[in-house]
């Protein structure tokens, strides 16, 4: 094991927190496991779990282990670490067949698949599915944001979230931009939020039991479409609008409509973020026993990464800081996955609490999924 003690310095962007964290942030990195550009912030070491093509969704099962879907694939790998030392020891497909599935959620043996154009579910025995997937809910497809996330709510609604067709529309259907509430069993189908163009990252904050969501903003907005608009974090409520296309930011009116009165009813962020930085999955802290006691009430989220800014961003995880059952701020926890030129290796897709107190991190372009421990 080696270890460097690296200063670091964050250029401050207008109205935004983008801190990257003590300046003793230090790169902690098993010795032949893990890119020697990755790092995390001094007092954690950072190993290889395993490696999965193009790793998306991240989800401990009831029977422990790691179900991780594979969009691109259709499947929905399944990792076990038998001995504990925090590598996988096995892989193998535990369901196939599927639709672009990504979003995943479990309820006793039977685990919910978000395809995208339905949620399906299916019951795992000895680590693979027992019969074919049962659809429940169809859901609108085609166009843009082809991913769709699920979510258990404290209610024991299912919870789906479907991106927009588009960067900037109208939409006709009334799913898309959206967060559907459905029974367990996909009837009782209703509108539950809308104006999130799409909202990736879902998580059930642990205390007011409200469901947070990370949300891609619009792209190609004169005349910065660089830094505007940023990213954000909302914290749901039932029948919440949040604004778009109509509106960006804290309900500033998008060019193309010019409705500021349409705006002013509108629910703000919770928290705004670098513009582009693309927000992906994310997960409470609160059974992360590996961490400090004082971030076990943070978030931790997933940054895919630009695609069209002249200087990319993004492509690390962040910490975001909660106070007062509200996101606050946010720094670099894990990054690196990005070159000095701009150019990546890797991009991370979610994150998840793992069965002994550790964190993983998955990310779909090198296919990693990463263990961050003390």
């Amino acid at each position: 094991m080696r270890s460097l003690i690296l200063p670091l310095v964050c250029a401050a962007l207008a109205n935004l927190n983008c801190s990257r964290g003590a300046a003793d942030a230090a790169r902690i990195i098993e010795s032949g496991t893990a890119p020697d550009s990755l790092h995390v912030p001094a007092g954690f070491r950072l190993n290889l779990f395993a490696r999965v093509s193009g790793a998306r969704v991240l989800s401990v099962g009831p029977d422990g282990a790691l179900y991780v879907s594979q969009t691109g694939r259709g499947q929905i790998a399944r990792l076990v670490d038998v001995n504990g030392d925090g590598v996988a020891d096995s892989q193998t497909v535990a369901v196939s067949g599927l639709n672009s599935p990504h979003g995943l959620a479990w309820r006793g043996t039977w685990l919910y698949i978000a395809n995208t154009n339905a949620v399906v579910r299916v019951r795992i025995e000895n680590g693979r599915a027992a019969s074919t997937p049962e659809v429940l809910a169809t859901l609108s497809s085609g166009g843009g944001h082809y991913t769709r996330s699920i979510l258990f709510g404290a209610d024991s609604g299912m919870y789906v979230a479907i991106g927009s067709s588009c960067n900037l529309c109208v939409e006709t259907a009334p799913d898309r931009a959206a967060v559907m509430r459905y029974d367990l069993d996909g009837r009782g189908g209703r509108l539950y939020a809308r104006g999130l163009r799409n909202a990736v990252g879902m998580a059930l904050h642990p205390v007011t039991n409200e469901i947070w969501v990370s949300q891609h903003e619009r792209d190609n907005i004169p005349p910065d479409h660089e830094n505007l608009p940023p990213e954000e974090i909302n914290v749901l409520r039932d029948g919440g609008d949040y604004g778009w296309p109509y509106c960006h930011s804290d309900r500033v009116p998008n060019p193309e409509y010019r409705d500021q009165a349409r705006c002013d009813v509108t629910i703000a962020p919770a928290l705004q973020m670098q513009a582009h930085s693309a927000p992906l999955g994310m997960t409470f802290l609160t059974g992360a026993t590996h961490f400090p006691a004082e971030m076990r009430g943070d978030l931790l989220l997933a940054f895919h990464g630009s695609w069209n800014r002249d200087v990319p961003t993004g492509a690390k995880v962040m910490r975001i800081r909660v106070a007062n059952d509200r996101p606050v701020s946010y720094e670099d926890f894990v990054w690196g996955f990005q070159r000095p030129d701009g150019s990546r290796w890797g991009r991370p897709t979610d994150v998840a609490v793992w069965r002994d107190g550790s964190v993983l991190v998955s990310e779909d372009l090198g296919g990693g999924i990463y263990r961050v421990s003390r």
